[in-house]
């Protein structure tokens, strides 16, 4: 038990902590710290949100993720640093490019108060400091997956590694592998990607038996309700065979059970 910032801390499962408040001392000291302490995090969660905009872009296009200054794809202008602050530089620029006025795409302010509202999240639930590298890389592939139907071996290869070391679940990450490789061979690529496959490795290693049957259920429920959805919507621009993909549902439902601790036993 250890003592924080006016709350009393206790580890369970996966590295959680359930919080229960004490009475405070300074009450008045202790809330401003803490709202210190989200913020920062908050803002933390801006910054990274606008790196995971660069990797997305960049990833598997020749171009360094780390190197080189962001440009306009109008006009090609070079962004300012001014120019890149998160989320307030949209705003301020109405959204548009400063140099030839063309529109940027909502993805960049979406993927930075996504990222943050889910840091703000893994802080009220006082995760390790190891579920913020994979909860970003989930962000990643999620977008991705969805921008390109593909999942960056990289980013799954070290989202595995680091489930297995925060998780060390290795049993269900097995089975849940397994399980999808089946549907992947049986259907010959049609019903599932090996991507997923190597995905649930490590959302099986994260979550264990009981989150991992939550984060299942969620995935394909919602992936069924979005197909079937844009079967009536789309006017045929989606049919029977079209490729929808699924590593956005896997992800979705992995930082739900995750996050809100939805147990497959409380249904």
């Amino acid at each position: 038990m250890v003592q924080w910032r006016a709350f009393t801390i206790r580890r369970i499962n996966h590295g959680i902590a359930s919080v229960s408040l004490q009475e405070p001392r300074l009450g008045g000291v202790f809330a401003i710290l803490n709202l210190v302490y989200i913020f920062a995090v908050a803002t933390l969660g801006l910054i990274i949100g606008s790196f995971l905009n660069v990797l997305i872009l960049r990833l598997n296009t020749g171009r360094s993720v780390i190197k080189g200054r962001s440009q306009c794809f109008s006009c090609g202008h070079k962004l300012r640093w001014y120019e890149l602050v998160p989320v307030v530089s949209f705003v301020l620029q109405h959204g548009r490019c400063r140099s030839c006025k063309s529109r940027i795409s909502w993805q960049y302010l979406i993927i930075e108060i996504s990222t943050s509202i889910l840091f703000v999240l893994l802080a009220w639930r006082v995760f390790p400091l190891l579920y913020y590298p994979i909860t970003a890389l989930l962000i990643a592939i999620l977008v991705y997956d969805l921008k390109h139907k593909i999942i960056p071996d990289v980013l799954v290869y070290i989202f595995i590694i680091l489930a297995a070391i925060s998780g060390q679940e290795w049993l269900t990450g097995f089975a849940l592998f397994s399980f999808f490789v089946f549907l992947w061979f049986v259907s010959r690529g049609k019903w599932m990607g090996f991507g997923d496959a190597k995905l649930v490795l490590g959302i099986g290693f994260l979550l264990g038996p009981s989150l991992s049957a939550s984060a299942m259920l969620i995935a394909f429920w919602s992936g069924a309700l979005v197909g079937i959805t844009l079967l009536f919507v789309s006017r045929g621009g989606v049919t029977m065979k079209s490729e929808i993909p699924f590593a956005p549902f896997l992800i979705l439902g992995t930082l739900t059970s995750l996050l809100f601790q939805i147990n497959i036993q409380l249904f």
